[in-house]
This record gives C-alpha cells, sequence and structure tokens, in this order.
C-alpha cells in the first residue's frame, strides 16, 4: 500500500476530482499486456477487467490502496458469485456473492436490469468507484464507496456503501436485494472492509 489510511483520508478531498475527471475521460492504453498474470483462470469478464486494469494502471500513484482492485458483474444472477477481488500482488481473484437494490429488480427475478444514481431510487449504480474508509452503521461495519462518474458520484449522498446482510446467503436463490448497496455475506465482511477499504478501484459493470 502506497500511502498510510491516514495520509491518504487527509488528501482524499483533493484526489476525488482528479480521479473522477480521469474515470470520465477516454480510457488509457489497453494494459493487459502488463498485467497478464492477473486472473490466469479467466474468471472475471474480459471487458469489464481490462476498464478497471487500465483504471488503476493510469492513476495507480493516485490511490490510497493498491493492492487490490474489484469487479462486480451485474449481467450475472445474483445467485452466481459475480463480484471479483483481484489480488493485484499475486493476480489471484476470490469471488463473492453480491446483492443488488430492490429497484433495479423489483419483480425480485435475480437480475438487475435497471440503475440509477437518484436518492431514494433504490437501485444499484453502475461505474467506477474508489473505496472510501470504514465506520461501524446500523449493518455493522460498513466501508464508503465514493463514485466518480456521473452513474455514481451521488454514491455518498445515497448512502451507498458494502456491508453485509443476512439475505446476501448462498440458500436464497436469487438474494435478497438491498436498497442499492453492492451488500455481502455477513462472514465475509470483516475480511472485504480489512482488504479494500482506503482508495481501491471498486468497478460496478453491467455491459457498458
Amino acid at each position: 500500500m502506497k500511502m498510510t489510511m491516514l495520509s491518504w483520508c487527509a488528501s482524499f478531498m483533493f484526489l476525488v476530482p482528479t480521479l473522477a475527471q480521469a474515470a470520465g475521460s477516454a480510457p488509457p492504453k489497453n494494459s493487459a499486456a502488463k498485467y497478464d498474470y492477473v486472473d490466469p483462470q479467466n474468471l472475471v469478464p474480459k471487458k469489464a477487467l481490462t476498464r478497471a486494469l487500465d483504471y488503476f494502471d493510469k492513476y495507480r500513484d493516485k490511490l490510497g490502496n493498491d493492492d487490490y482492485i474489484t469487479v462486480i458483474d451485474f449481467t450475472q444472477s445474483s445467485s452466481s458469485k459475480r463480484m471479483y477481488v483481484v489480488d493485484m500482488r499475486t493476480g489471484a481473484v476470490t469471488r463473492y456473492l453480491v446483492a443488488h437494490g430492490n429497484g433495479s429488480d423489483p419483480a425480485h427475478t435475480g437480475y438487475a436490469k435497471k440503475f440509477s444514481n437518484t436518492s431514494g431510487s433504490n437501485m444499484s449504480s453502475l461505474g467506477m468507484y474508489v473505496t472510501g474508509g470504514e465506520y461501524d452503521g446500523k449493518h455493522g461495519r460498513s466501508m464508503r464507496l465514493v463514485g466518480l462518474e456521473s452513474t455514481n458520484n451521488n454514491a455518498l449522498d445515497r448512502a451507498i456503501v458494502v456491508h453485509g446482510a443476512w439475505y446476501v446467503d448462498p440458500q436464497y436463490k436469487p438474494l435478497g436485494r438491498s436498497q442499492g448497496c453492492p451488500a455481502v455475506e455477513d462472514k465475509y465482511i470483516n475480511t472485504l472492509v480489512t482488504q479494500l477499504k482506503g482508495g481501491s478501484v471498486y468497478y460496478i459493470w453491467a455491459g457498458q
């Protein structure tokens, strides 16, 4: 990790405009060859992984946490392990279950079909994020997300965070739904917050 958590938090508000501008600009040169050790089993959707790696590579020195990137593939059913956490030190990928918002799937089919950046929509928001700090809230240990694109830049105001949830469990097919948060299994929340907090790339994708 390039920065301490304290120093990254202190500079975070100055970095967000730069990172946001970067996310909204033309993608940098494909970084696939440079990171050919990543995802040796080809688990992560190629297009989504490539965009996340390109962003990571170009702005790595501005990230508080360059140990991990996360990709969520909302083209898949919620019954699938569609959240991919990539260890950038080794290239290994770990998959997790993750919920989408009930506004994105009002019929509870298991597929997110609609997305919004609007407060009160209860929909998931697509695009590039960086992770913020952790806090203890109504769902227990949780992690803030900072949206960097026009599709997700209300994430902080909407309280779109990573938290554990009882309804994210393999016994439920499809999973339960959140109010827009990418909620995960309770048993993994401590691991995920510890690994990802403090400025790592977090990309929510649905084929865009």
